[in-house]
């Protein structure tokens, strides 16, 4: 279905037509109908299929009867709701619904945390018909009295299973009664847990179900890998898969702040332009990290889960797991970051012991799907650590300079053998070029200093001492009736005799 046969008001048609919207998306064909209709929907969709343009086409569409060009504030109501679980993901959405409704005048805002609220106050006391929000910012300026919803006609729970994962239903349920009851709600989810059932049975009425793809499936353009590697050897196998697919942008997940903060310095050093992205980075700095990695600027964006949902960035060729997720289920939302809307993408996760085999099964529970762990052949000319100033002690790797490895919190000794730090696989023949090498066992260990053969000899009796020691003399001293330990009382002259 196209969209020229939705008959569009023409000021939201002349946008799609720029913006290069043809053929519509599986759960764009189903729920935009739906949503003109004016019906609740429950829609669960693969990450990546075009659900912003599913909620934002038929609701400015509805909301065109109420667009104006005055000024007053008063005329700009909030008509629609927009809840998304992360920043960048409103910030995302909001930049969207703008495109869509450039040329009508109905107005959008985002507010989200981390950022100043007077700039957000000032949008809002301007008026709006759309706005984007997080719970937690949206509830601040609730309570500040800066956001009126009173005459809110649609609300949009995006991204409803992760902001329940991250304990987001109290704020929900918070912001769902200062809405009025009549009003149309749509809720998508990735999945249909029980609690997303329990929210839409609350919060929703009589909803049309559409689901365009089985639950927690991977999408079919995205080509997946598996690799077993020692736990030390990620860095190499991540720079051999760049290598050999000749990749020029990736994704790379790690499962915390610090082993993504790390790896990113890590790889800076070994001369990938990277930058990290994460929960502890100020908005700013997360907003500027996207950009660069939109832009080109940089090669490897270095991110935790907090990039896992929705972000549209397009034509990223590959998504590696540096580290396997905890969760199964955001290994579908990883590697939705590929492939998107048709196109295909490369999938490749590191797996570098038994605690990562387990939660490789686990996946391979949730899609249903039959994982082979395989084999990575490195190249003959991979760069060998003690070339880049590792060592090795057989327990942790440490860099020359004194500090702890770069990766991910990576542990040596779990995947090699006998205290190796390079991976596995053939030797390179660069001999000439590399530092002289140890011994299996003894790679990499500080030289042992020469023994005092003092301390081989056996035991022999010495001389009898020829005098015996201070604790047996004879000459000791009488010994006292009180504690030496105690002091004696002064004698002092008595003023008066007694008799």
């Amino acid at each position: 279905m196209a969209f020229a046969q939705l008959q569009l008001a023409p000021p939201i048609a002349r946008a799609v037509a720029e913006m290069g919207y043809e053929a519509m998306t599986p759960i764009q064909a189903q729920a935009i109908p739906v949503v003109l209709a004016g019906r609740d929907v429950m829609g669960a969709a693969q990450t990546g299929t075009g659900k912003t343009a599913a909620f934002a086409l038929p609701l400015l569409q509805r909301m065109m009867k109420h667009e104006n060009a005055s000024t007053s504030p008063a005329r700009h109501p909030v008509r629609a709701l927009v809840l998304l679980p992360t920043r960048e993901l409103a910030d995302q959405v909001a930049q969207q619904v703008k495109l869509y409704a450039k040329y009508t005048n109905l107005r959008s805002a985002v507010v989200f945390g981390g950022m100043d609220m007077k700039p957000q106050t000032l949008e809002l006391k301007a008026g709006v018909e759309v706005l984007v929000a997080t719970p937690g910012r949206l509830l601040d300026h609730i309570e500040a009295k800066t956001a009126v919803l009173n005459q809110v006609e649609y609300v949009v729970l995006d991204e409803a299973d992760r902001m329940l994962d991250i304990g987001f239903l109290p704020d929900l349920q918070r912001i769902l009664s200062y809405l009025p009851k009549q009003r149309t709600t749509l809720l998508f989810s990735a999945t249909f847990s029980p609690e997303i059932k329990r929210l839409a049975n609350s919060y929703l009425q009589n909803p049309t179900t559409i689901e365009v793809a089985r639950s927690n499936a991977t999408a079919s353009t995205v080509e997946q890998h598996f690799y077993s590697v020692p736990e030390d050897g990620k860095r190499h196998a991540l720079h051999q898969v760049l290598k050999t697919r000749g990749m020029k942008q990736a994704f790379v997940f790690v499962n915390s702040k610090l082993g993504c903060a790390r790896l990113a310095r890590s790889l800076e050093r070994e001369g990938l332009k990277t930058t990290a992205l994460h929960g502890d980075k100020s908005q700013d700095e997360r907003l500027k990290a996207l950009e660069a990695f939109k832009k080109g600027d940089v090669d490897l964006l270095v991110c935790t889960d907090v990039a896992a949902r929705g972000l549209d960035i397009k034509d990223v060729p590959a998504v590696f797991n540096f580290d396997i997720p905890f969760n199964a289920e955001d290994y579908v939302h990883r590697i939705g970051r590929t492939g998107r809307a048709g196109a295909s993408g490369l999938a490749v996760s590191f797996v570098g012991g038994n605690n990562d085999a387990r939660l490789v099964s686990d996946i391979e529970k949730l899609i249903k799907t039959k994982i082979e762990l395989e084999a990575l052949e490195f190249d003959e000319d991979q760069p060998d650590l003690q070339k880049q100033g590792r060592i090795n002690d057989g327990r942790r790797m440490y860099n020359a300079e004194g500090g702890d490895n770069d990766g991910a919190g990576s542990i040596s000794g779990r995947g090699g053998r006998g205290g190796r730090s390079e991976p596995r696989g053939r030797d390179g023949d660069n001999s000439a070029s590399r530092m002289p090498r140890a011994p299996r066992g003894d790679y990499g260990r500080a030289p042992v200093a020469p023994r005092d053969p003092f301390f081989d000899k056996p035991y022999e009796p010495g001389e009898a001492p020829v005098a015996p020691p201070s604790w047996e003399a004879t000459n000791k001293p009488a010994t006292r009736s009180i504690s030496a330990n105690i002091k004696p009382k002064r004698k002092v002259a008595a003023l008066f005799k007694s008799e």
